[in-house]
C-alpha cells in the first residue's frame, strides 16, 4: 500500500469516529443562559482503553523492530568503548580519544533514531507483517503522522 493510498484511510486499528460539525458563527446577541440545579450528565470518554490500544500483534512487531534497529547500534557503541579500552590497556595501540568519542556518539545516535524507525517501519496492519527493512511501511506511516500533525496544527490555529 502506498503513502498516497493510505493517507485518506484511517489506521487499521483506529476506532471509527463520527465527524463533528463545527458550530456556525452567528452575529446575533447571545441568549441568556438559564441556570438549572441539575447536574450535567457524566461525560463518557468516546472510546474505551481496549479500543484505543495498539493490538498485541502490532506492538510485538514494533518491539522486535526497535530491538533490531536500536539494539544493534547501541550494542556496537558499547563494544567500541570496551574494545578501545582493551586496546589501550593490553596493546601499544592508542586510539585518539576524539575518534572513540565520535564513533561512540554516532552509534548511540543511530540507536536513538532506530527507535523511531523501528516503530514507523512496522506494518500497522494486523494481518500484514510487512517487509524486512520496512521502507514502504515507513513512508506510509510517516505520511499518516505528518497528516495528523497538519490537522492538529490547523485545529489549533
Amino acid at each position: 500500500m502506498s503513502a498516497e493510498e493510505s493517507e485518506g484511510s484511517p489506521l487499521p486499528f483506529e476506532p471509527k469516529t463520527k465527524k463533528r460539525q463545527k458550530p456556525t458563527k452567528g452575529t446575533s446577541k447571545p441568549q441568556a443562559q438559564v441556570k438549572t440545579t441539575e447536574k450535567p450528565p457524566n461525560k463518557q470518554p468516546p472510546f474505551t482503553k481496549e479500543e484505543m490500544a495498539i493490538p498485541e500483534v502490532v506492538s510485538q512487531r514494533m518491539i522486535r523492530r526497535v530491538a533490531g534497529f536500536c539494539g544493534i547500534p547501541t550494542a556496537l557503541g558499547i563494544t567500541t568503548l570496551v574494545v578501545s579500552y582493551l586496546l589501550a590497556t593490553y596493546t601499544e595501540i592508542q586510539l585518539p580519544p576524539i575518534a572513540v568519542l565520535l564513533v561512540n556518539m554516532g552509534l548511540f545516535g543511530i540507536g536513538v533514531l532506530g527507535i523511531t524507525y523501528g516503530v514507523l517501519s512496522s506494518s500497522w496492519d494486523e494481518e500484514r507483517p510487512g517487509s524486512l527493512w520496512g521502507l514502504g511501511e515507513f513512508s506510509t506511516n510517516w505520511g499518516r503522522m505528518v497528516e495528523v500533525w497538519r490537522e492538529t496544527r490547523q485545529k489549533n490555529l
